[in-house]
């Protein structure tokens, strides 16, 4: 006899909702504990599930895009996640703490992760076409990614941990991921095509034993298959049942069963033994992921609903996947009645229902007469035939024939009591009302249990259920609730399934007792059990009840979804009404649809009426009033009721997405947008919020599809207006690009041209930098929406590209063995020894990565220190490069942790020359410690408003405060960001100019090799000449080969300026001195000496010669002091006309000379010219790097120099000058000024007619002698100093 196929149960409720997220559910991922759950959502966050209570342990958040993939280690002990950013994050599994922050590590969205089943390495897969292994000890990603041609979609290791699973879109691959460290040693086993050429390969699941994997395909090749992990040959026939994308597949721990989810809505169980489905679990919406639990009987499903559904499978699904249930099952009798499948219900039925399979049948199928006759002939065969007058006692009750019922009952009783027997009576006596002598009956029935609490627990049932029928409602309500929590280990399925089917009476009873509310709530409470959905399979599972009571379960979940819809609405809870039959329609397949066609057209005819009564007499003009008033939730709920009463046109579908739009709700919009353009295949529109749809659901490459087909469908219509052509409103995708390329390229002018990867750790070149952005969702993203908005301001294309580019530098102190270029180039950073630099350099980009930086930068070996147009570059560009970080780390290596303040400023890190840009530069810095913590566990974002920190700091450099915060690199008031320097050391003599380029913002080509006093003087040169600021000429000590007014040696600018020890003139004292200037022939003389010095053009310097506007005294006579010690210096007594004599100690022998005994070689003392002493208004604008990022490498910040010098010696104003009362008063001012004393400088003739500079031992102040001596200062030339 041919086996009969068991029909398939279909359950539409779930046994439980897991609700907390806001958004899809992507991921579902079990714990081997069985007791908690891992959940990954488009809303960005996880949660972290107790399976017990159904509560949120942990709200785990950090991602910065939708999280789309969760593992968890075979051991429980960690979880990871990836999400659309392509970041990674791996977590705590005990706790739900994070163990990283978001690594970056893919270009595009990880689709798939999984564990190794030693929990050693995590596998990562992604739409960039790369799998990444990485070491689940310190989250590094081990040797190189493996390539693939196409997308990847799923990734999983072989139970044994030897194969690696990928589906791509275009085959499936295994490799061996263990072969070696390096993508070259890995292996590829095998390659083979599944699906459908058109579709892609979707999802993989391994049996635990290893010798299957299956695999599950995209919409258009939605089917399964099972493949041959020996062959890699496909098994049997393909299973056929989903409609659309299967996105999950999980095997449960007996290789018994195959679950599926899908986007058709359905999460099917398959049997694996004849590959047919055994259970449809029919779901809301869109289903991402599927999980079996830990203990076998239950099914984990999450989708679109943003729910996590827990799926009961039933029992016949588990026991014919269990081989010893099977082997009983095969022995019994083929003829025997068909039993239910549970095995309480299969007892109780057998110890109950003696009658024949005929008899029952007849039963079942409601025909009384026919039972009747039967079991009366039984009776008239065998008069003591107890089990044939207690069935006929059951058919009597059904038809209401309590009196005959009862006598049939007490017959059977009588002649033997039997369970039947008892069972009978109690029925009968309570349908005569006579309840205290039922319930006699009932307690006697128990004796006759054997003891067996399952049938103890369904007696107590059938007990029940007498009650209801005899109008004893609340009590026999109560009575089943008890009993579902006093035997929590008995039979709950058939508990429920008694409690919904009495629901549905009372639902009925209500409904038509016009308690349409009360009737809602009885419905509600049936279909939430779940188990009425089953249909034919509980009909005969339970037959029992049907037996006895008539039941007609086939029906039951019919009609309470049928009545709940008519309850809805006639309590007017329209909106309620609708959503419920459209889910009836929804979770329906074409066959039910069609035996509900009549009670369809009619609700929906009903529903149209009591909105026309409500006041809506036109769904779609009501739902377009709802959406112009921004009332979403109401335009959604009247155009879906105007779509699902069939007046459903393209137009409804479109702002019914626009409404869903506005609500953020993505995936829904995209459906609606989607039937825009299959019901009007030319709609713009269509596209249009297509477009929309998909770029805020972040499927960018989709996006972009859609809007290049809405752009072309523009451009075909003949009709469109010219103000609404797409060039008019909308760029093609080559303008996007090319406007972004732009922004990009003036963001890469201000940073260094490598960088590390801090997730990867690989240095990367600009190419590669700008490659990763154009792979990354935020590139895609802001390409979407630069093509659809074509007035986009440019700051926020600025705005992205800054925050993708953004990098971390590195501050420190050389030490030991750093690592060079070439020591880095080509490999991973993270995968180096950590020793010494590398340890250092691994940190440091940790540190960056954790802080949300991409990039990074250190000068060991971001450099290329061999190829001299490189290394040009970066020293001439490197403040720059400090100055637009994202933020700069100061590592203090010789600080320990917890150090106290003052630490700081003994580190080494403050001797060293280069570290002084690399402070002053950046507007964010932070400081670390020996190992890495922040000093004085200083948490803030921002060192530099650290009051305590950046006063250490300045009592240490002797740096304002002002500066050390707000530094602008300019050239003017030189001599105090040289004695910044002063005490400072470089590794390289020469470095110590060098490292000054940024802060004075000139460009020199370094010429390593040089001598120091070259160096600086090349430096200082270049400030003069460019600015005309001469402050750096104010120094003691030894004068440089390079030019005579310039120190050898920076140690020279360590003494304070001169200036700061000359007294200073209060505005009294000023005021003072002029009125007693006031004659007409001193400010005559002022007036002269006023336009002589402001007619004097800026110093010139080039070729190591200093052209220097001067004030200049004549020596008249020098003589050593006759009382000096024999020493390196010499002091002479120096007379010049107009100043004060003078004591001048210097290393230069002099001949003595005065004006008795004169000599040929010519002396002066001079005043070097300072324009500010005319107290003019300063034309030069102040620098603002932050708005000109170009003038850094410019002049344009600079004090413009002068017009072209010259000797100016012969020059005198005219006899007869205007003076106003301000000139006049600016002239004395000066003339005061140039009374006080002042540093001077030596200088001595050479043969060639230029100067050379005499270095004291001192600063040489002087002072004019009186007001004689004005005429003196008229002497104003531009001197040629070598």
């Amino acid at each position: 006899m041919s086996e009969v196929a068991q029909p398939i149960v279909r359950i539409t409720r779930p046994c439980r909702v897991f609700r907390d997220h806001k958004s899809s559910v992507l991921a579902v991922a079990v714990f081997p504990d069985g007791h908690r759950m891992v959940t990954g959502s488009y809303d960005k966050t996880l949660c972290l599930w107790d399976l017990k209570d159904g509560v949120v342990l942990r709200k785990m958040e950090g991602h910065r895009g939708r999280v789309e993939a969760v593992a968890v280690s075979r051991d429980g002990k960690s979880i990871a996640s990836g999400d659309l950013n392509g970041e990674i994050i791996a977590w705590n599994g005990d706790t739900g703490e994070s163990l990283t922050q978001a690594i970056k590590i893919h270009t595009e969205k990880i689709t798939s992760l999984d564990f190794s089943p030693d929990g050693a390495v995590l596998a990562t897969v992604s739409w960039d076409k790369t799998i990444e292994l990485w070491n689940t000890k310190t989250w590094h990603v081990e040797g190189n990614p493996i390539n693939s041609d196409e997308k990847i979609f799923c990734v999983r290791f072989s139970p044994s941990d030897e194969l690696l699973a990928i589906a791509t879109a275009n085959d499936i691959q295994i490799w061996n991921p263990r072969a070696s460290a390096t993508s070259s040693g890995r292996q590829c086993i095998a390659k083979f095509r599944a699906v459908d050429i058109s579709a892609w390969h979707v999802s993989l699941a391994w049996t635990p034993d290893g010798t299957r994997l299956f695999s599950a395909g995209s919409r258009s090749d939605s089917i399964i298959r099972e493949w041959d992990t020996s062959t890699w040959k496909q098994v049997g026939d393909v299973w056929r049942e989903h409609t659309d994308y299967i996105y999950a597949l999980a095997v449960n721990s007996t290789s018994t069963l195959v679950a599926s989810a899908s986007w058709d809505k359905n999460v099917r169980l398959w049997r694996l033994s004849d590959r047919r489905t055994v259970a449809i679990f029919k779901a809301s919406d869109q289903l991402n992921g599927v999980t079996f639990s830990m203990d076998g009987k239950h099914v984990l499903s999450g989708g679109k609903d943003a729910n996590i559904t827990e799926w009961t499978i039933p029992e016949d699904a588990l026991l014919e996947g269990n081989p010893k249930e099977q082997a009983l099952d095969d022995a019994s009798p083929r003829d025997a009645p068909q039993e239910p499948a549970t095995k309480n219900a299969r007892e109780f039925h057998l110890k109950v229902l003696f009658m024949t399979t005929t008899a029952r049948n007849a039963c079942i199928a409601g025909d009384l007469p026919t039972a009747e006759t039967m079991f009366i002939q039984e009776i008239r065969a065998d008069g003591n035939n107890h089990n044939a007058y207690a069935n006929h006692s059951f058919v009597l009750a059904r038809k209401g024939d309590w009196d005959n019922a009862l006598y049939d009952a007490l017959r059977s009783v009588s002649i033997q009591p039997s369970l039947t027997g008892y069972i009978s009576k109690g029925i009968a006596l309570c349908g005569k009302m006579q309840f205290k002598d039922a319930m006699k009956a009932f307690d006697l029935a128990f004796m006759f249990t054997g003891g067996d609490l399952n049938n103890i627990h369904l007696l107590l049932l059938v007990k029940a259920v007498a009650l209801f029928n005899a109008n004893k409602h609340k009590d026999a309500m109560l009575r089943i609730q008890e009993l579902a929590i006093a035997c929590p280990d008995a039979d709950t399925l058939t508990c429920h399934l008694v409690e919904a089917y009495l629901h549905v009476q009372l639902g009925v009873n209500a409904l038509n007792d016009a308690h349409h509310n009360e009737a809602v709530d009885h419905f509600t409470a049936a279909i939430n059990t779940g188990i009425l959905s089953s249909q034919q399979a509980i009909h005969s599972q339970y037959e029992v009840f049907v037996v006895l009571f008539g039941w007609d379960l086939k029906s039951s979940w019919q009609t309470a979804t049928q009545q709940r819809c008519h309850a809805l609405l006639r309590a007017g809870r329209l909106g309620d009404a609708h959503e419920a039959f459209k889910h009836i329609m929804d979770i329906s397949d074409e066959a039910t649809k069609a035996s509900y066609l009549d009670w369809s057209t009619a609700f929906k005819k009903e529903c149209n009426t009591r909105y026309v009564a409500s006041g809506v007499t036109d769904l779609a003009v009501g739902g377009d009033t709802a959406l112009a008033a921004s009332e979403y939730d109401r335009a959604i709920e009247l155009y879906s009721a105007a779509i699902d009463l069939d007046f459903a046109t393209h137009i409804i579908f479109a702002n019914r997405c626009k409404a869903k739009l506005a609500k953020m709700q993505w995936e829904e919009a995209l459906d609606d947008a989607q039937k825009v353009t299959e019901l009007d295949p030319s709609s713009v529109l269509g596209y249009e919020l297509k477009h929309a749809a998909l770029h805020g659901g972040q499927r960018y490459d989709e996006a972009i599809e859609a809007f290049e087909i809405m752009v072309s469908k523009l451009n075909d219509a003949p009709d469109t207006p010219i103000q609404t052509r797409p060039h008019q409103r909308y760029i093609t995708r080559s303008e996007a690009e090319g406007a972004i390329q732009r922004v990009i390229d003036a963001q890469m002018e201000n940073a260094p041209p490598r960088l590390f990867n801090t997730s990867t750790g690989y240095l990367c070149g600009r190419d590669t930098q700008i490659n990763t952005f154009k792979m990354s969702t935020e590139y895609k993203e802001l390409l979407s929406l630069t093509m659809k908005h074509a007035n986009l301001r440019s700051e926020h294309i600025q705005d992205v590209v800054l925050k993708f580019f953004q990098y971390a530098m590195l501050s420190h102190r050389w030490e030991g063995q750093e690592p060079l270029l070439h020591d880095i180039q080509g490999k991973s950073m993270h995968e180096l020894n950590p020793v010494d630099g590398i340890a250092k350099l691994q940190s440091f980009c940790k540190v960056a990565r954790d802080a949300g930086y991409r990039w990074a930068w250190s000068d060991t070996c971001c450099i290329d220190k061999n190829n001299n147009i490189d290394l040009q570059e970066s020293v001439n560009s490197m403040f720059v490069w400090y100055r637009y970080s994202a933020l700069t780390i100061i590592y203090l290596s010789d600080v320990p942790p917890l150090s106290k303040s003052g630490a700081l400023a003994k580190s080494a890190w403050n001797s060293r020359g280069w570290t002084v840009q690399e402070f002053l530069a950046p507007k964010v810095v932070l400081f670390y410690q020996k190992d890495w913590t922040l000093y004085l566990d200083d948490r803030s974002p921002n060192h530099k408003e650290s009051t305590e920190i950046m006063r250490e700091l300045g009592d240490a450099t002797g740096i304002n405060a002002r500066a050390l915060i707000a530094f602008r690199p300019e050239m003017r008031g030189a001599r105090e960001k040289l004695q910044w320097s002063s005490m400072r050391m470089t590794t390289l003599q020469e470095d110590i100019a060098y490292s000054l380029f940024g802060i004075f913002g000139v460009h020199l080509s370094p010429i390593y090799g040089e001598k120091k006093q070259n160096a600086l003087g090349r430096l200082l040169q270049e400030i003069v000449a460019q600015s005309g600021d001469i402050t750096c000429l104010d120094w003691v000590g030894k004068s440089s080969e390079f030019n005579s007014c310039l120190p050898a040696n920076i140690t020279s600018y360590g003494a304070p300026p001169s200036e700061s020890g000359l007294p200073s003139l209060s505005e009294d004292e000023m005021q003072a001195s002029i009125s007693s200037l006031r004659d007409a022939e001193t400010v005559e003389l002022a007036s002269q000496l006023y336009t002589t010095l402001d007619q004097q053009t800026a110093p010139r310097f080039a070729q190591r010669r200093l052209h220097l506007p001067c004030i200049i005294f004549t020596v008249t006579e020098v003589a050593p002091r006759s009382d000096q010690e024999q020493g390196t210096y010499f002091t002479y007594e120096v007379k010049a006309d107009g100043l004060c004599d003078v004591l001048i100690s210097t290393e230069a022998k002099f001949i003595p000379f005065s004006r008795a005994m004169p000599i040929r070689q010519k002396f002066l003392l001079i005043r070097p010219w300072d324009r500010n002493l005319l107290e003019q208004h300063d034309f030069a604008a102040p620098f603002d790097l932050a708005e000109d990022a170009q003038s850094i490498t410019t002049e344009d910040y600079l004090t413009p120099p002068g017009s072209p010098v010259y000797d100016s010696s012969d020059i005198y104003p005219g006899e007869n000058v205007p003076v106003d009362s301000e000139s006049e008063s600016r002239a004395l001012r000066l003339l005061v000024r140039l009374r006080q004393p002042f540093s001077a400088f030596l200088l001595a003739q050479q043969w060639g007619g230029e100067y050379k500079r005499i270095a004291a031992d001192h600063d040489i102040i002087v002072q004019v002698k009186d007001m004689t001596s004005v005429r003196d200062m008229m002497d104003v030339r531009m001197l040629e100093i070598l």
